[in-house]
């Protein structure tokens, strides 16, 4: 098998049904022609995660359930690469993902022109602005239910863009060529992920802190690899009651710090951000996916990520 997506959900029936949708191969540009398996991991969830196969046709889809499980992701993502029969990894971390169509169809193109890539797709929230500032001027799960109607979501997953804000980060101006620290559409190698040691399960606090990053960045600073950064492909975030995006500020500070500290501890520096060559490979399907012509809000204005840019 080529590839194996692995989707890692803890109370997320609302979210992962949509996951699904836009990783299947009727969605997927060249997904009919891909072999590929889906793997979805519930991470002992209080009410376990109903799934049916017949609910995706043509969709190559496992379920595995961890009653007894962390509440940090990583045992439950090694657990499922362990299961993976791809060579190529895709590992959602965050199951509350939608993506574009296009993001198999350029992975798989950088597999092909890089001996050892690592492929991340850039994160993007739903909604009028970054989550954690849109949720507290009433943005809700009502309201993203509302936007992804208005697009006809998902007969044209590219519309995404027109319903979607780029992680920002604190940057002045974002640009597809801003360069990233993570990603929640991540592809690389299987025995790369094993060579690494996988997820890190010292990472023991509540949604991981920032195994993430600590993945990403030992991925990309590993002996041959080549970093390639997707253009025009995007991970478009639900709301969902995340750990960090979906919580006050003093809570999401306090979470921060102590993830921060954690990664101090086990890592020895705080230098979250590879500086290893950047390779970019993609497209601009539509007006609406090029992010550097829009303007950026302020902390306290929404950002307009309306399609007519």
């Amino acid at each position: 098998m080529k590839l194996s997506v692995i989707i890692v959900a803890y109370d997320m029936q609302r979210e992962v049904p949509r996951s699904l949708q836009s990783l299947m191969p009727s969605y997927q540009l060249d997904g009919e022609s891909l072999d590929y398996e889906v793997i979805v991991i519930d991470n002992g969830s209080p009410e376990p995660l109903a799934l049916s196969a017949e609910d995706y046709p043509g969709l190559k889809l496992r379920l595995i359930r961890i009653d007894e499980a962390s509440a940090s992701p990583c045992a439950a993502l090694n657990l499922a690469a362990s299961h993976a029969t791809g060579e190529i990894l895709c590992i959602m971390i965050d199951g509350a993902h939608a993506v574009t169509p296009g993001v198999f169809r350029w992975a798989m193109r950088a597999f092909s022109a890089f001996d050892q890539p690592v492929v991340a797709t850039r994160y993007f929230y739903l909604g009028p602005g970054e989550q954690p500032e849109t949720i507290r001027q009433g943005y809700d799960k009502a309201k993203e239910d509302g936007l992804l109607s208005s697009i006809d979501w998902p007969q044209d997953g590219y519309r995404l863009f027109e319903i979607g804000t780029p992680l920002r980060n604190g940057a002045d101006k974002i640009t597809w060529f801003n360069r990233m620290f993570e990603s929640n559409c991540l592809f690389l190698h299987r025995y790369l992920y094993l060579q690494l040691g996988g997820a890190d399960e010292a990472f023991d606090l509540p949604g991981g802190g920032f195994v993430n990053l600590d993945l990403y960045k030992r991925a990309v600073e590993s002996e041959g690899s080549a970093l390639v950064q997707l253009v025009g492909e995007g991970s478009f975030h639900q709301l969902h009651g995340g750990t960090t995006t979906n919580s006050s500020d003093n809570e999401r500070q306090q979470r921060l710090d102590a993830f921060r500290a954690q990664y101090l501890d086990l890592r020895g520096h705080q230098q979250l951000v590879s500086d290893r060559p950047l390779n970019f490979l993609g497209h601009l399907p539509t007006q609406a996916s090029k992010i550097h012509l829009r303007r950026l809000a302020s902390p306290a204005e929404p950002e307009n990520t309306g399609g007519a840019q």
